[in-house]
């Protein structure tokens, strides 16, 4: 698979990429716990089918210690024991959140109520903010078929 556009030799994509990514510092520094910002990013990700994420915040979650068990299962949260109240709650919100789209009720009452049992509100606006990013990267990476598979942690520190 080639990429449609070198997004890497772009100043006009550097330039993007750099408040965007910018923007993702402030959330990674935030309170939301580092575990579960990572469990958000593969979520959006697999709902979302783009690989250079999915490559990357696996192997990202791999190199901060997570479980492979845990990685593998983050498809299938509901039926999974593996996961915290609290990161199941950040689970629902990440797919409601991504697949607006698909229902015209957006994020359910519940699923807010839920996550907001678990994370204070500098945590809920981590949160919220992850999903609205991991989303736009999903979607730079998708339409131009950004490839997977050759990311090594810590890349783009």
């Amino acid at each position: 698979m080639e990429a449609r556009l070198n997004v890497f030799g772009s100043p006009l994509a550097a330039k993007v990429i750099k408040h965007i990514n910018a923007a993702g510092k402030v959330i990674s520094d935030s309170p939301l716990p580092a575990a579960t910002q990572e469990l958000v990013k593969i979520r959006a990700s697999q709902i979302n089918g783009c690989g250079f994420c999915l490559d990357m915040h696996t192997k990202e979650a791999v190199e901060a210690g997570e479980t492979s068990t845990r990685l593998h299962l983050v498809a299938a949260w509901r039926e999974a024991k593996v996961f915290t109240d609290a990161e199941r709650a950040a689970l629902e919100l990440a797919e409601q959140g991504t697949r607006l789209a698909d229902g015209a009720g957006g994020v359910t009452d519940e699923a807010w109520a839920n996550a907001a049992k678990h994370y204070d509100e500098e945590q809920l606006t981590a949160l919220v903010a992850l999903i609205a990013l991991i989303n736009a990267y999903n979607r730079f990476n998708v339409i131009t078929q950004q490839p997977a598979g050759d990311y090594r942690p810590g890349q783009f520190a």
